[in-house]
C-alpha cells in the first residue's frame, strides 16, 4: 500500500491538471478570420433543423423525411439511425444526453406533434408522447440541468402557449395547466427553425421566444416552467418575422436572434441582448450579422464568444453580441458546443459540420 501522501500528491496534480485545462481552453486564442466549418458528409439531403452537440467526437442531427443521424467518430462517420416508420415526420429538434441515449421531437398540428426517446443509441426507439389536440403545434424542447426535468413548447391553444412537461428524461409527458402563463398575442408563434426557441440555464430558469404578432416577446419562468412572465423586445416582428432563436450564457446574460426567413439576406432589428435574465432587452446595432440567423450558442469556456448560423452565413462575436462578423457564407440552421468547447452546425441538404478554429 502506497502511502497516503503520495495518494494526496496524485490529487492535487490530478485537480491542478484538470484546472489548467480549463484555462487553457477559455484563455485559447483565435480571431473570426480563424473559424471555419469543416463539412462532415452525412450521406442523406434532409434538411438538418435538429442538432445537439454531446462532445467533439458525438452528435445527433435530426430533420425532414424522419431522419436521424448519430456520429461518434468526430464526424467522419454518420448512422442512420432514424425510427421506423415515421418518413412522414419533420424532426425540428433533438436533445441527447450521451453517444446511446436522445429525445427528439416531430413539428406539427395534431398527431404529428410526437417525441420519441432511446437508450441505446437509436438501435430502437419508443414513442414517449403523440399529440391528440388538433389546435397544438409543438416548435421545441429542452431540458434542465441533471437531464430528467424538460420542457416542450407549443403554439398557443385558446389564447395561451401551452407546455409540455417531463421529469423522467423524456420517457413520459403530461400537459402544464395554463394558468401561469400570461395570454398570447393575435398572430403570435414560435418559430420551429433550429430547437432554440425554448431554452433552458440551470435547474429552474426556461425561456421561450415568439414571433409573428405585434412584438417580439421572450417569456421566462423561473420555477421551471409552471408560472411564466413576458417581455416585449425590440426585435422587429412579423407574419414570418421575430426571434428564432435564443442563447443564455447563465441565468442573466443572453442573446435573442432573428429576423424574417422570407428575406435570408436582410436583417432589421434582429438581434437583441439582456444582462437581467430576460425582464429587458436592447439592439444590438449597427454591428449585429447581416442576414436572418435561425441558430445561436454561446461557446463553452467564454464569457463572450458567441456563434450564430443561418441559411447566408455564419457569424461570430466575441463581445458578448454586441459586434458580429461573418467568417463562413454556407447555409446552415442550428449550432450547438458541447462541454468540451467543440461546436458543430447542421442545415440543408444534410449538410453537418465541425467547427475549426
Amino acid at each position: 500500500m502506497r502511502p497516503l501522501s503520495q495518494f494526496t500528491n496524485r490529487i492535487r496534480r490530478g485537480f491542478f491538471a484538470g484546472i489548467a485545462a480549463v484555462v487553457a481552453l477559455s484563455t485559447m486564442a483565435f480571431t473570426p478570420g480563424s473559424l471555419s466549418w469543416q463539412l462532415t458528409p452525412t450521406g442523406v439531403e434532409s434538411r438538418l433543423r435538429g442538432l445537439s452537440a454531446v462532445s467533439g467526437d458525438v452528435a445527433w442531427v435530426s430533420g425532414s423525411a424522419g431522419t436521424v443521424l448519430r456520429t461518434t467518430d468526430r464526424g467522419r462517420t454518420w448512422r442512420n439511425v432514424s425510427p421506423p416508420g415515421v418518413a412522414d415526420l419533420q424532426f425540428r429538434d433533438i436533445e441527447a444526453f450521451d453517444a446511446r441515449r436522445a429525445v427528439v421531437l416531430a413539428i406539427g398540428e395534431g398527431e404529428a406533434s410526437r417525441i420519441y426517446t432511446t437508450s441505446d443509441g437509436g438501435r430502437r426507439w419508443r414513442e414517449a408522447f403523440r399529440n391528440d389536440d388538433p389546435r397544438a403545434f409543438y416548435d421545441c424542447v429542452d431540458f434542465f440541468d441533471g437531464r430528467h426535468q424538460g420542457l416542450a413548447l407549443s403554439d398557443p391553444v385558446d389564447g395561451k402557449f401551452r407546455i409540455l412537461a417531463t421529469d423522467d428524461g423524456g420517457r413520459s409527458w403530461r400537459v402544464r395547466p395554463t394558468t401561469g402563463m400570461p395570454a398570447a398575442l393575435p398572430g403570435e408563434f414560435a418559430f420551429a427553425a433550429s430547437g432554440t426557441c425554448l431554452v433552458t440555464s440551470g435547474k429552474r430558469d426556461a425561456w421561450f421566444a415568439t414571433g409573428g404578432g405585434a412584438q417580439a416577446r421572450v417569456f421566462h419562468s423561473g420555477d421551471g416552467g409552471r408560472s411564466w412572465q413576458v417581455t416585449a423586445t425590440p426585435v422587429k416582428s412579423g407574419e414570418a418575422a421575430g426571434i428564432f432563436s435564443l442563447a443564455f450564457r447563465n441565468s442573466r446574460v443572453g442573446v435573442a436572434i432573428g429576423g424574417d426567413f422570407t428575406l435570408p439576406d436582410t436583417a432589421v432589428d434582429a438581434l437583441a441582448l439582456t444582462a437581467d435574465g430576460g425582464r429587458s432587452w436592447s439592439l444590438a446595432g449597427a454591428a449585429a450579422p447581416k442576414g436572418y440567423r435561425s441558430g445561436a450558442t454561446w461557446m463553452p469556456h467564454s464569457r463572450r464568444t458567441v456563434l450564430a448560423v443561418g441559411p447566408s452565413g455564419s457569424d461570430v462575436s466575441t463581445d458578448g453580441g454586441r459586434a458580429w462578423r461573418q467568417f463562413d457564407s454556407g447555409s446552415f440552421d442550428s449550432v450547438d458546443c458541447a462541454r468540451d468547447g467543440v461546436c458543430w452546425a447542421s442545415g440543408e441538404l444534410g449538410r453537418a459540420a465541425r467547427l475549426r478554429r
